[in-house]
């Protein structure tokens, strides 16, 4: 998908007079700090993050790069934005929703999006030769359902709930990405569950060494299932050579991803964050693909999380 046109955002940005921002000109954000929390170090969220301060110190000329955070994922992530401990987080919607159950609309640590960027495909993973086929076939098994305080762990809860399993109908354990990875090559989880770009680089490195499969979500109706509680989910297909190993199209789901912020950031801030993303898009591109499926008609969808208002201006200012 075609970025947004340099030209076309400065012009925007000229006219509502945030041109200051960028470099060449007086820098007013030089001295801000800024921390992006992303996510496992091997996951797309870590890449897309270091591309995305790189081009943040650049574009708005930043003294210091921003400090990109490993973490658990979109769990930990939002609480870390409620804390004042990230300026910049990214998050799954589910997990944003979850942390907005209870919060009052003019709380100024309340997350406001930045934008919608890319949608994680659901991953659930078992051996090429293993003989689970669905996810209700998960009974028993050891299970990796995603680190503690990750967007995983939400949506795994979720599917399992809707497969008709609960906590004690699987062996689960919680493990990051990276663990679930080297867990699987040592053949100590006969599943895990992973949530993330395609291609999420650690799961094509596992597929080069152990065979794979991906569980097809129509195989049991738990798609369906899920979906009609939580219809902020839906359908997504991981292509046949997707990954190494998969030779047919794997029916799963998809769950937003958004770049979020609190709602007491500043309105030029936000602004300018956000006209970075669009503006380097392809640059960002080189460290994930998925930065080419960011568009500005979709990343208006962030719902239920609001918009933070000064990415609204900028949206504003590209319909014209």
């Amino acid at each position: 998908m075609a970025a947004v046109s340099r030209r076309t955002v400065l012009a925007a940005l000229a006219a509502a007079g945030a041109v200051g921002a960028l470099p060449g000109c007086a820098a007013p954000f030089a001295q801000t700090r800024l921390r992006l929390a992303t996510g496992s170090a091997r996951g797309v969220y870590y890449r897309l993050g270091s591309a995305l301060a790189r081009s943040w110190r650049a574009e708005l000329g930043l003294v210091r790069t921003p400090v990109v955070l490993t973490t658990a994922g979109s769990l930990e992530n939002v609480a870390l934005l409620a804390d004042g401990a990230a300026e910049v987080v990214f998050s799954q919607v589910d997990a944003a929703a979850e942390r907005l159950v209870g919060i009052a609309a003019d709380d100024p640590a309340a997350p406001r999006a930045l934008a919608r960027i890319y949608d994680d495909v659901l991953h659930v993973v078992v051996p090429a030769d293993s003989p689970i086929t669905t996810v209700s076939g998960l009974r028993g098994a050891r299970v990796s359902v995603g680190a503690a305080d990750s967007g995983v762990s939400v949506v795994a809860r979720r599917l399992l709930d809707a497969a008709g399993l609960g906590a004690s109908d699987v062996q689960g354990v919680q493990l990051g990405l990276d663990d679930s990875v080297d867990a699987m090559a040592e053949g100590s989880v006969d599943a895990f569950f992973w949530s993330g770009g395609l291609p999420t680089p650690a799961v094509e490195q596992l597929a080069a060494v152990v065979p794979i499969r991906l569980l097809d979500l129509t195989e049991d109706g738990v798609l369906d299932a899920v979906r009609r509680r939580f219809p902020v989910y839906a359908p997504g297909t991981v292509p046949a050579r997707g990954y190494p190993g998969i030779t047919t199209p794997v029916t799963t789901m998809l769950v937003r991803n958004l770049l979020l912020v609190a709602a007491a950031m500043p309105d030029d801030l936000a602004r300018s964050l956000v006209e970075v993303l669009f503006a380097e898009q392809e640059q960002l591109a080189q460290a994930g693909p998925a930065a080419l499926t960011i568009d500005p008609r979709a990343a208006i969808g962030t719902e239920p999380v609001l918009l933070h208002p000064g990415a609204e201006q900028f949206y504003r200012s590209e319909r014209g």
